[in-house]
């Protein structure tokens, strides 16, 4: 056979082409109710931001929402409080990181880089769950008056740093904004 000789398709030809391509249709309907139960349904999509009313939060006082299933600490801290954080120098942090969804990964754990917003550095936002093993700590305790994992000893300090204990980082802030004074939006 030389380069000039063409094969013409025939009809077995097209009906090889045309059983590949219905067994393809085929696999694709078969397999698409398996992918499509992968993705989150309503609720969770739902859930995926909340707005909190925090009018009713007086200094000195904490609340606990819900946030994509896991506990958010909302606090407005008294004006000794920050003053602590302020005042805490970075050297003495177990986690040099702000861990603050709101600013780039490598922004320093300064207090203000972990308060909600810089012109309301009385309010802190993070998410109540242990870096360690995932415990909730208690709250307005523990040895630098922030937070306190009991089951292993974690301590934390007023802008929900880790000072002393097991766990590796620091309580991580969510995506927020203030959409007025009294009214944060987590997520």
């Amino acid at each position: 056979m030389s380069t000039s000789d063409t094969i013409e398709p025939n009809r077995r030809d097209f009906l090889y082409i045309a059983t590949g391509m219905a067994g393809v249709v085929g696999a694709g309907a078969v397999a698409w109710p398996f992918i499509d139960q992968m993705r989150p349904d309503a609720s969770t999509l739902a859930v995926s931001s909340i707005e909190v009313d925090v009018a009713a939060v007086e200094p000195g006082m904490s609340i606990v929402v819900k946030w994509r299933g896991k506990p958010v600490f909302i606090r407005n801290r008294t004006p000794e409080e920050v003053k602590a954080a302020q005042d805490t120098p970075l050297a003495d942090l177990k986690d040099p990181v702000a861990r603050n969804a709101n600013l780039p990964s490598d922004a320093p754990a300064t207090d203000s880089d972990r308060a909600a917003a810089k012109d309301k550095e009385n309010w802190i936002v993070m998410v109540g769950v242990c870096t360690h093993l995932g415990c909730v700590p208690l709250g307005q305790q523990g040895d630098f008056g922030g937070w306190f994992c009991p089951c292993h000893g974690s301590h934390y300090d007023t802008a929900g740093r880790i000072r002393k204990g097991p766990a590796p980082e620091n309580l991580a802030v969510p995506t927020l904004a203030f959409l007025s004074d009294t009214k944060i939006k987590i997520g």
